[in-house]
């Protein structure tokens, strides 16, 4: 019986890989950028046509992903290198399309090319960029300043210096960087997790990764990629410079988003558990002083965005109901600060909920960042599916349990609501 539905399982996965790229290559469409990447172009997609293909695309490479898991836990065993070569072979497809279900390339681009120019994307907007850039950024962040890192402002600009004048080029080439940081993660996790084939299936075989972090060219990849190194390091540290080296890698993907602290939070609970305070002080104080470096070249402005990104609520989601009654009851600014207080709260509380269901032999450096992560996804006013990024790359390294199968439906359900290309709502 696993056979059959393994198959059944791959196809439907292959099938919602192909309608990634069908939309990709169809582009400009209500799912994609504005700016389409010149080759492998198909006749332009009417809008209705583009929402029906990428819902259908996500539904199945969800269906298909929960398939091959179910299949391999009943003794379906693909080889993990065969994984490897289809994964490759479906991210560089991808990769070489027009990005899919998210206009965040473009933001990229553009804070790509204030760097390039000389100025400063943590003062300067797309809007005040103008011209080519500036167009194909969603109207949603027009004027707003990079709320990222400065390791992803370096990924950006050199993106852009490669670009120049043409947008669609300097997307490329970010597509590609994040297809490579994607492929590099999916290896390291095949050669380092204690189950390889799950791994692959949960990574670099994940037709619903490939679509939602691949065809969307998220930055999120590149934060998995540094997590997983530093998670595997932190596993085998046995010396003093281990630590600062899984400090430093901490320090480096909290450069590329700020949220990979959670990362940061989860490797240091269980040594203050432990007593292990000798180690947690010196992980701590790697990635402070990496982050210092970092943000000291641009100064504390660089931060500012990062505060008003805080207060954003995505809609739908239930903060943003919860947001309107409570400004209706009390006053904007009072619903404001409740969500402010209520949200971490509830991470914390689903973290602790969602620990008890993680299997007991899972290593704590693993268990403890997956719950952060996943919790985060589901208790943070602003989420999106590429956000569950680390958590899957983290669920890779983990014993089997129901939470990936939950965490899978998670990603799939936001990317249901978020896959619009940054041209207002699907839904």
């Amino acid at each position: 019986m696993g056979q059959p539905r393994a198959r059944a399982a791959v196809w439907m996965s292959g099938a919602g890989v192909a309608l990634f790229a069908l939309v990709g290559a169809s582009a400009p469409n209500h799912n994609t950028l504005r700016a389409p990447i010149p080759w492998l172009r198909l006749p332009v997609m009417p809008g209705t046509v583009s929402m029906a293909l990428t819902c259908a695309a996500i539904v199945l490479s969800c269906v298909g992903m929960l398939g091959m898991l179910n299949a391999h836990g009943q003794g379906w065993s693909p080889n993990p290198r065969l994984l490897l070569r289809v994964g490759v072979l479906a991210v560089l497809v991808v990769a070489d399309l027009t990005p899919v279900g998210s206009s965040d390339t473009a933001s990229y681009a553009a804070y790509g090319r204030i760097a390039a120019l000389g100025g400063d994307p943590y003062l300067t907007t797309p809007a005040q960029l103008g011209g080519a850039y500036a167009h194909l950024v969603s109207d949603s962040w027009q004027h707003t300043p990079s709320v990222y890192g400065p390791i992803a402002r370096w990924w950006q600009a050199v993106a852009a210096f490669a670009g120049d004048d043409r947008p669609w080029l300097t997307i490329w080439v970010l597509m590609l960087a994040n297809a490579a940081a994607f492929l590099v993660t999916g290896y390291l996790l095949i050669c380092t997790a204690d189950d390889p084939i799950r791994a692959g299936l949960l990574w670099i075989a994940n037709p619903l990764l490939i679509g939602v972090l691949v065809a969307g060219g998220h930055l999120d990849t590149l934060v998995a990629c540094l997590a997983v190194c530093a998670v595997h390091l932190a596993r085998r540290a046995t010396r003093w410079h281990h630590d600062l080296i899984v400090g430093g890698l901490v320090g480096l993907a909290c450069g590329v988003k700020v949220s990979a602290a959670l990362l940061g939070v989860g490797l240091a609970w269980p040594m203050l558990r432990s007593g292990n305070w000798r180690q947690m002080v010196r992980q701590a104080g790697a990635a402070v002083l990496t982050l210092v470096l970092l943000y000291g070249a641009y100064g504390l402005h660089a931060l500012a965005p990062l505060s008003a990104a805080s207060h954003l609520v995505s809609t739908p989601s239930l903060w943003a109901v919860f947001d309107r009654f409570a400004a209706a009851v009390l006053n904007p600014r009072a619903a404001e600060t409740a969500t402010g207080v209520l949200w971490p709260l509830l991470l914390l509380v689903l973290a602790w909920i969602l620990h008890r269901r993680v299997p007991a032999d899972t290593p704590a450096a693993v268990a403890v960042p997956f719950v952060l992560a996943f919790a985060w996804v589901l208790a943070a006013p602003w989420s999106m599916p590429w956000y569950t990024a680390l958590a899957c790359a983290l669920a890779a390294l983990s014993r089997p349990s129901r939470l990936t199968q939950y965490l899978i439906a998670t990603t799939a359900v936001l990317a249901l609501v978020h896959n619009s290309g940054g041209h207002g709502w699907t839904w």
